[in-house]
């Protein structure tokens, strides 16, 4: 179980790198942008890859109606999720603590695994509504009003990870090192709970 412990108190602990390095990262290009214009997302808030990139996507979303990106105070996730993130963070090193010093059980490891693993599902979940929301719910006053060859609106929500052309724009979305850190960080839980199970089995 020491080891199992070691790897749980570490695992937890690189939630933390969510603090440092951002989670996510949506990045624009363009033609009549040599540096593409990009957006870190942190668990407490966004903020531009340059100084004036927020401002940039800003002024060009004007020109379609989507909505200025939001400010740590405009969405409850931003105060919601770093507190998640503690308590997670806390909960898991005081079981891998425990599970060092067998007073605890390697499930406990799986637990938390799968407590964080539906934590996260649902985080992805409700950031997926909010690109869809972001990209979708346009100001029928806007400056410039674009539709599908079907003559449906067209929709600018950014994928959720992966590559997709949005007007002259190549939008791409990927995890950064801090969301990187995460899943590392859980898969170590998951691994902490087997070398613990196989301890505890070797033991009997």
């Amino acid at each position: 179980m020491k080891w199992a412990g070691i790897l749980m108190i570490i695992g937890s602990a690189m939630l933390l790198g969510l603090f440092v390095f951002p989670m996510w990262n949506i990045r624009l290009g363009a033609p009549q942008y040599p540096e593409p214009l990009g957006i870190d997302i942190h668990v407490n808030g966004l903020k531009g890859e340059s100084e004036f990139d927020i401002q940039n996507i800003d002024g060009l979303n004007h020109y379609i109606g989507m909505k200025t990106l939001p400010k740590p105070n405009d969405m409850w996730e931003f105060s919601v999720f770093p507190k998640v993130v503690w308590l997670m963070a806390g909960l898991g090193i005081i079981i891998g603590i425990l599970g060092l010093t067998k007073k605890i059980s390697p499930v406990f490891f799986l637990i938390w695994f799968v407590l964080m693993s539906i934590l996260g599902a649902l985080g992805i979940y409700d950031f997926n509504l909010w690109l869809v929301s972001y990209g979708t719910d346009l100001d029928p006053n806007a400056i410039l009003k674009l539709v599908n060859p079907d003559g449906t609106p067209m929709k600018y929500n950014p994928p959720l990870i992966g590559h997709k052309k949005l007007l002259n724009f190549d939008a791409f979305s990927y995890p950064r090192a801090g969301g990187i850190l995460l899943g590392l960080g859980m898969l170590l839980t998951l691994v902490a709970f087997f070398v613990g199970r196989k301890s505890q089995i070797a033991t009997k």
